[in-house]
């Protein structure tokens, strides 16, 4: 019974990582750490093994239509590895309630930002016009590189602290700081989040904080609801996208605040 419930969490997760890009693990982690008796640690390395399933399902399908900007990817990819790596290594050290409540702060504001960006799309990112699988990007010139790289580098961070592939600070960081359409900022994430989740997830294996029992069946949930997600993802308006990720920003800041106030209680 556990096994087909983790199934079925692993198939929502995946769909919901695969339409916004933020990997599914932002869901993952806590679940499997407040409901199925593990610790944090064995959660978010559990969890990290469904956010490169995730990325391997859906980049592949994003990669074929050609919505995914490699280039960006591959340099903002620099910055977010090193940065898993070493946390990842040096999790002990760090006062995660400081950078949870960081997390949480940066979540709420990029949330606010994006549902007023969200209210004013430009035309052209608006129009969902494609034919067969064929899909209108408007023209647009990465900005910001520096800053981009900067955040990149925080969210390979979060993802080795909190198992969540990067996801939620990169397509915010691309859509509003980067000028990227944000079909592209989600694509080119769940590009960049296996090979992010992979630099620290190799850390917790060897200690032994991935486990199987749990990953395996995530794994094959998380498969199927990422392809499915990726292939719909066209189809889907982009408001429609834009609420789903500031659905999980928010909740996701708020499950950190939440845990931050737990603690000081």
């Amino acid at each position: 019974m556990v096994t087909v419930i983790l199934v079925i969490l692993g198939f929502f997760a995946g769909l919901l990582g695969a339409l916004t890009g933020i990997g599914g693990g932002v869901l993952l982690t806590p679940i499997l750490a407040l409901h199925f008796d593990i610790t944090i640690r064995q959660a978010i390395g559990t969890s990290l093994v469904a956010v490169i399933t995730t990325s391997a399902a859906s980049s592949s399908v994003h990669l074929q239509r050609h919505t995914t900007d490699i280039r960006l990817g591959m340099t903002l990819e620099l910055a977010t590895a090193f940065g898993a790596a070493v946390t990842a290594y040096l999790v002990g050290y760090f006062n995660r309630n400081a950078l949870e409540g960081l997390f949480a702060g940066f979540l709420l504001y990029s949330a606010i930002t994006i549902l007023t960006k969200g209210g004013k799309v430009k035309p052209l990112e608006d129009e969902s016009a494609f034919i067969v699988d064929e899909t209108v990007i408007p023209p647009y010139e990465p900005k910001r590189y520096p800053l981009g790289l900067a955040a990149s580098l925080v969210a390979g961070a979060l993802s080795g602290l909190l198992g969540i592939g990067g996801g939620p600070i990169k397509v915010p960081v691309m859509y509003i700081f980067m000028n990227v359409p944000l079909m592209v900022a989600t694509a080119t994430s769940n590009f960049m989040i296996g090979v992010t989740a992979a630099a620290s997830a190799m850390v917790y294996y060897r200690r032994g904080d991935i486990l199987v029992q749990y990953a395996a069946p995530l794994a094959v949930g998380v498969f199927v609801g990422s392809l499915l997600g990726a292939r719909l993802a066209p189809r889907i308006h982009n408001k429609v996208v834009v609420y789903l990720l500031v659905g999980v920003m928010f909740y996701l800041a708020g499950h950190l605040i939440v845990h931050l106030m737990q603690g000081w209680l």
